[in-house]
């Protein structure tokens, strides 16, 4: 049995859905269900045995420490986490309460866990922790892409959270023997992604006839990860990683945000053309850039493929294609999640016309 914190969210549902799908090993997942977290991600494995669903936060010690002596899991994890880089701007101290104080907790609850376990489940045990690209700051055009010694250099609320969290994951192991992995990922995309983001934030808008928001110029470079690849490199540290050790996970594709949505507008256009015979980019407008937005992340995932053997098995172009029609097969689940609340974030980001 495993436990998965934050799996209700955008990559820990698709993490949940894959690894039941992969075998019969049991999963507890423990979820506080904010803005981003949905249940009915995990529709497809409601009344499944093997899925065992707690509400609740990581920051909970007792909650935890519960789950931990009641279930026993051979592994742990870490999915929960703040991750929205605009909400962190206008609303730093979640991202701090969850991501720094969050994340102390739970290593705090496993710590006290595994002290008392018999040796040979300590030498079973393991902690992956999930986190992100962004914790090694931003790259020039010509930069070589972010390998696992690049210095941390945050420049957002929440990518300084996460590098918090980072730290705190190695002190544990370093400090108190903790058996930790942790994974750092470019940016994901795929079913189930909250509609704020680029990509299903453009998808949506443009079913709906509604502007397609760039911020500044559209040149901002991003490494995008199809979902279930980074699902299936973390299954593959989670089995094989050395403990203690850090692992870069990337996609291989550096594509600047305009040339993203032009991307989405094509396969739109193909997939479900607009009723007047335009394209979708017809729909494209720029707005005011973000404060601090960083320019360039890209990922070198070399370790994880020498050591590990692990590559992505989608193309951007094979993994966004899927990804749209995903989006267009599921428009009731897309329809459900974007409430009065989700529109009221959008209005005040991208103006009163997004």
């Amino acid at each position: 049995m495993i436990l998965v914190t934050g799996g209700a969210g955008f990559i820990g549902s698709n993490f949940v859905l894959d690894w039941l799908a992969q075998g019969n090993e049991p999963v507890i997942n423990l979820d506080a269900l904010t803005y981003a977290g949905n249940r009915e991600n995990l529709a497809a494995v409601d009344g499944d045995p093997r899925h065992i669903f707690v509400h609740g936060d990581i920051g909970d010690f007792e909650l935890v420490s519960r789950l931990l002596a009641e279930h026993q899991p051979r592994a742990v994890i870490n999915f929960a986490a703040e991750s929205h880089v605009d909400r962190s701007i206008h609303g730093p101290e979640d991202f701090i309460q969850t991501n720094i104080v969050g994340t102390f907790r739970l290593l705090e609850a496993v710590r006290a866990w595994y002290g008392q376990l018999a040796p040979e489940a300590k030498n079973a045990f393991r902690l992956l922790h999930v986190s992100t690209d962004e914790v090694y700051g931003s790259l020039a055009k010509d930069d070589p892409a972010f390998n696992e010694n690049n210095r941390y250099e945050p420049n957002s609320p929440y990518s300084a959270s996460k590098a918090a969290s980072d730290h705190l994951v190695r002190a544990y192991h370093h400090t108190y023997g903790l058996p930790v992995l942790t994974t750092n990922c470019s940016n994901n995309y795929g079913p189930y992604h909250f509609p704020e983001k680029l990509i299903p934030l453009v998808i949506h808008n443009a079913l709906a006839g509604k502007p397609l928001p760039i911020y500044g110029d559209g040149q901002q470079i991003r490494d995008w990860l199809y979902v279930k690849d980074h699902c299936s490199a973390i299954r593959r540290v989670l089995e094989g990683g050395k403990l203690g050790e850090v692992y870069n996970v990337g996609g291989w594709n550096e594509k600047a945000n305009l040339d993203v949505v032009h991307t989405l507008c094509a396969i739109l256009d193909e997939l479900s053309p607009r009723a007047d015979g335009q394209s979708y980019r017809t729909q494209i407008t720029f707005v005011t850039d973000r404060p601090g937005h960083d320019r360039r992340y890209a990922i070198d995932a070399t370790k994880l493929e020498r050591e590990l053997g692990w590559k992505p098995a989608e193309t951007f172009e094979t993994g966004i294609r899927k990804t749209v029609q995903w989006y267009l097969d599921n428009q009731a689940w897309v329809n459900n999640v974007t409430s009065g609340a989700y529109r009221d974030w959008l209005g005040k980001q991208y103006g009163a016309n997004a």
